[in-house]
């Protein structure tokens, strides 16, 4: 029997060869080229499987010049597309620090304990109570499906039926959600058996925030047809324009009729560290459940996401794995001697993966670095700008704000004399598509209201004043050259 093929010993050496890129991509420097110089790296890239390993060596060596200076450079300060960023460094160390000692969030190990930890810790950060079951996943759309599973729990169990245990019966079901609210959750919905079209969507009001009206009444409709509801969704801050819905008029209907209530908070949730709009988040607290990604505001890595969920057993028995022989005997009983003498504190009955990433250590890294105090100037800077965007849009007579900042997004676009509605669409088209590969500014785009908006949304830590009103000032230029 020979030795493996794969290296086990030369971990120091490797991180070496690849650390000096690493650091040169972290500095953004110069332009990005990665889609230019595509076909050379795939060249390099692409190849057959390889028949005979090729070794360490050429590993590092096509990390090192290939694969990390082609990156994606999502964390460049002037990148503000969709709600994504990179993670900070002491978030980078902690992963990587969980890749090579905490590989697995099981069994009596520092890693373990710190997702305890870092959910503590979150859930304080965002002023939950400590009585709800906190759960690392993978992102929003895993904390979302989780946390309907836990509504389809509830909902199922008032009708005295267990549908984890015992499937879903021929009943007709219901999710309320407004027409923004993000497509994950009707996804959720078809992933738990519940269906696409169980979410019905309820109108928005000119601040794009769902109608409480409309939604009572199509509450009242439901009853009367004999439909029965499983979850009112409020979204905290909407990818689209970042606003708000009003959760604590949601939480009186949901209290009123025993409907679970969850919280989007994904992107949003933390917004409520900031007293200008902290108002807004009223009732969050006291929802069922709440969906918020650590790897959106927070900067954790990507794959970062979390769910609280109100009643710990519910929770488990809408995740619960069955009994398995090679794993009900394997904790023994009184203190444990050996690491694998005890699973630690669990996980697992509480979300979609078994075996999972030790996802807490980079929370707790990140918060540990920079508090709260840090986190909340982190978003109270990200408002600003948005307010900034807002504030020179309206002071130029070629841009005009497509939709207020509530949270870190400003909607805006330019707008030459004499275009109709559909010219001025394809216009902003063109200016975001060339600001992309012209400048170092990436907003994203969206439409709202029927108007093609450029979309800047603020989560990057690197982000400054100047990368803000540089992109404002590029829109304005490239819109100039284009109407011209």
């Amino acid at each position: 029997m020979g030795e493996d093929r794969a290296d086990t010993t030369n971990l120091g050496k490797a991180i070496a060869e690849i650390t000096p890129a690493l650091e040169a991509f972290y500095r953004f420097e110069g332009d990005d080229l990665a889609a230019r110089r595509r076909s050379q790296w795939l060249a390099q890239l692409d190849r057959p499987l390889p028949a005979r390993g090729e070794g360490l060596d050429t590993v590092t060596r096509l990390l090192r010049d290939v694969v990390v200076p082609n990156g994606l450079r999502n964390g460049a300060p002037g990148f503000a597309g969709w709600v994504t960023t990179s993670p900070t460094t002491s978030a980078v160390a902690a992963s990587l620090a969980a890749t090579v000692a905490g590989s697995q969030r099981w069994w009596v190990q520092s890693f373990n304990h710190l997702e305890t930890v870092a959910l503590r810790w979150l859930g304080e950060l965002l002023g939950l109570p400590e009585d709800l079951q906190g759960t690392f996943c993978g992102g929003g759309s895993s904390a979302n499906i989780i946390a309907l599973g836990a509504a389809r729990q509830h909902a199922f169990e008032r009708l005295g039926i267990d549908p984890a245990r015992d499937g879903l019966p021929a009943r007709q079901w219901r999710v309320y959600a407004s027409t923004e609210v993000h497509h994950v959750v009707t996804r959720a919905a078809a992933i738990l058996g519940l269906g696409r079209r169980t979410v019905r969507p309820i109108v928005t009001g000119a601040d794009l925030r769902i109608d409480v009206g409309a939604l009572r009444r199509a509450l009242d409709e439901d009853e009367r047809a004999g439909i029965h509801p499983v979850a009112i969704v409020a979204t905290a801050g909407t990818v689209n324009t970042g606003a708000v819905d009003p959760i604590a008029d949601l939480l009186a209907i949901a209290r009123e009729r025993g409907i679970w209530l969850h919280v989007d908070g994904a992107y949003g949730a933390f917004a409520a560290l900031d007293p200008r709009v902290a108002p807004l988040f009223a009732g969050m607290s006291e929802a069922d459940s709440i969906a918020v990604d650590p790897h959106k505001w927070l900067a954790a890595p990507l794959g970062t996401g979390a769910v609280f969920a109100r009643d710990r057993a519910r929770l488990g028995r809408a995740f619960t794995l069955e009994p398995a022989e090679y794993l009900e005997g394997a904790a023994t009983a009184g203190e444990p001697r050996s690491p694998f003498d005890d699973f630690g504190d669990p996980y697992h009955d509480f979300n979609l993966d078994q075996s999972a990433p030790s996802r807490g250590v980079a929370v707790w890294a990140v918060l540990l670095e920079i508090g709260k105090a840090g986190m909340r100037e982190r978003v109270t800077r990200h408002l600003d700008f948005a307010r900034r965007v807002a504030e020179l849009a309206r002071a130029d007579d070629r841009l005009e704000v497509v939709s207020e900042p509530v949270l870190s997004i400003c909607c805006f676009r330019y707008r030459a004399p004499g275009r109709d509605a559909k010219e001025l669409n394809a216009l902003n088209a063109r200016i975001a598509q060339r600001l992309r590969a012209e400048t170092p500014y990436v907003p994203s785009t969206t439409v709202v209201q029927g108007r093609f908006a450029i979309r800047p949304c603020f989560i990057n830590p690197r982000t400054s004043l100047a990368d803000v009103e540089g992109m404002v000032a590029a829109v304005r230029r490239i819109g100039d050259a284009l109407s011209a």
